[in-house]
């Protein structure tokens, strides 16, 4: 999966993967894909539904070695 930017949100705990998240995303442009790394495990229902309820969309999320990783497109 191709992204623009990649953001490293590990050992962080709720909220601030959101909120960097947050962040991150607003300096990139419609159609454009943020890439999170984070350990929070409760990241995977926090992302999922804050993507969605922000018109943005989740492409993709898989766990690799105790590390979530998201693709997160802008809308």
């Amino acid at each position: 999966m191709e992204s623009t930017k990649v953001l490293d949100a590990k050992g962080l705990a709720c909220p601030m993967p959101i909120v960097k998240t947050k962040k991150a995303l607003a300096e990139l442009e419609a159609g454009q894909v943020l890439e999170i790394h984070t350990t929070d495990q409760g990241a995977k229902n926090d992302l999922t539904a804050w993507a969605k309820s922000g018109g943005h969309e989740l492409v993709k999320h898989e766990e690799e070695n105790d590390v979530l990783k998201f693709w997160i497109k802008k809308g």
